[in-house]
This record gives C-alpha cells, sequence and structure tokens, in this order.
C-alpha cells in the first residue's frame, strides 16, 4: 500500500528532518550527483543524473518497484509544474531522458528507487534553477474537489499525522463514474504528496492493485498514508483513462491523529488540474 512504510512516522507524529524523505542528496549511503538539465526555458536538452552507493560506487543494480526501477518526480518550488517520469538506465549509474522545460524557476528533482540488497526504496534529491520569467504561484486553496480536462476528482478523508489514515479520490467525466480506469505503474493510481515549504516527500500507492480480483478500475482510488507533521501538504493523484495519464492536485492541511477521520495507528505525457478548484 505504501512505497516504503519506513517513511511514516511513529504513533506519537513527531518526526526529524532528517527521517523525512526526500530532504538530502544522500540516504543510507546512496547518493545522486552530477544532476544536469537545460538551463533556460525553452531549450531542448537532457535531465540526466548518476546514483551511487556506499563509497561511491555507481549503482547499476535495482528492484523493480511498481513496474519500473526508478521513478523520478520534478516539481517547481512552490508546487507547480509537476512531473512524474522515468528517465532511460545509461549505465554506470547514469539516468537520462529528453528535456525542456516550460517556466523559468527552481526545482526540485526526486529520485525514488530500491537497490537491490537495500530491501527498500530511497528518496534521493538535488535542485536546479532555470532561467527565464518567473511567474511565482501562490499556494491554491484546499479543496476537496480538482478537475483536470473533463475529469473531475473528488477526495475524501483527511491526512493524519503519526496515524495512517484512508485517502479516497473519486473520479467522474461529464458527472458519471469512471469506471474504466487503466493499470498505471502496477497500480489504478498514483499518489505523491509533498509538505509545502521544505517538499518533504510521501510516496503512496493505493489499497489493491489490477487483477487481485477484488480492486475495481474505478471510479474509487483507495489510499493509505500518514504525515510525518502536521502542515499543508500538496497530493498529486496519478490516473490513467483513453492512453492517457492524467495529473490532479490538491491543496490540504494534515491534521493530528485525534481530530483526523478514517485513522488508524501506525505508521506519456501528464494532462493537469488545476489544484484547488
Amino acid at each position: 500500500m505504501d512505497h516504503g512504510a519506513q517513511h511514516h512516522a511513529g504513533t506519537n507524529g513527531s518526526s526529524s528532518s532528517a527521517e523525512m524523505p526526500g530532504l538530502s542528496i544522500e540516504r543510507s549511503g546512496y547518493q545522486i550527483r552530477d544532476l544536469a538539465a537545460p538551463a533556460v526555458v525553452g531549450e531542448d536538452g537532457t535531465l540526466s543524473f548518476r546514483l551511487t552507493g556506499p563509497g561511491g560506487v555507481a549503482l547499476t543494480e535495482y528492484d523493480t518497484a511498481h513496474d519500473k526501477d526508478l521513478h523520478l518526480i520534478v516539481v517547481r518550488s512552490d508546487g507547480a509544474e509537476f512531473r512524474h517520469v522515468h528517465p532511460n538506465n545509461d549505465g554506470d549509474g547514469r539516468w537520462s531522458m529528453p528535456w525542456r522545460w516550460n517556466v523559468a524557476g527552481s526545482y526540485r528533482v526526486f529520485a525514488d528507487a530500491v537497490p537491490t540488497g537495500l530491501g527498500s526504496n530511497v528518496t534521493l534529491t538535488s535542485t536546479t534553477s532555470v532561467a527565464g520569467h518567473l511567474a511565482p504561484r501562490a499556494l491554491p486553496p484546499e479543496s476537496a474537489v480538482a478537475t483536470v480536462g473533463d475529469f473531475t476528482v473528488t477526495l475524501d478523508g483527511s491526512l493524519g499525522v503519526g496515524a495512517t489514515s484512508t485517502l479516497k479520490f473519486t473520479v467522474t467525466r461529464a458527472g458519471r463514474p469512471v469506471q474504466t480506469l487503466e493499470p498505471y505503474l502496477g497500480a489504478y493510481g498514483h499518489l505523491v504528496a509533498l509538505r509545502t515549504g521544505d517538499l518533504g516527500y510521501l510516496h503512496v500507492h493505493p489499497m489493491g492493485e489490477p487483477g487481485d480480483g477484488i480492486t475495481q478500475p474505478g471510479p474509487d482510488i483507495e489510499f493509505m498514508a500518514a504525515a510525518p507533521t502536521d502542515g499543508t501538504y500538496l497530493l498529486y493523484l496519478d490516473f490513467k483513462v483513453d492512453g492517457q495519464v492524467r495529473t490532479a492536485e490538491f491543496t490540504v492541511t494534515a491534521a493530528a491523529a485525534a481530530a483526523a477521520g478514517n485513522t488508524t495507528a501506525g505508521s506519456p505525457e501528464h494532462e493537469h488540474s488545476g489544484t484547488g478548484h
């Protein structure tokens, strides 16, 4: 259900910055190095980086997680321009893919992978800046409804702190439930949560999977998630219909376990929504 249960805080709801994934170029001896990308808006080029293991040795062996050896999340520091992509493994620990920036700003790059032999995923991050006219985006208001194209996605549930909570997303199209969601990365939906301010990273996945005899292909997608601290989080839900991946975006506030509902103790191109419609 969760992409790395070790990401969650304990039941006391506390978590140090060192424990929050996605805040460091290094974790457990693994590092992201030599990030390179086009320097200006509208320039065609390549986004590339290397991953190394303990001792600086190139990381070349990965365990497949959710149909891929590596998941790459790229997002501007204000939460805009979210992309979830899968670069090519060029060998010797290097990953790359064709790249073009649409808008200027400072960007965070998250590399999420499971090194063979480690037994759990690591989330490493780096930053890059893109020259051009910068138009900062204000934090979108909180809302339980987001629209992307002719799809409407409704969120039911709240994000708990120090306890897992159920987040249910319901997808409709022109007012009708969508019951033909297509598998994407081994599931009917894919959710990334980023804490505003420092972009601390939570990577969660839905309950159930296609072909398990229980999980239906819509209109509901349910996730179990836990926030390490209270505060505001940006949620990015990827879902696939008619061969196209779409991303619905939400702004939510994580509530303490005692106040949050539905909690239990424990730990091809994207079409995007505007957040908080």
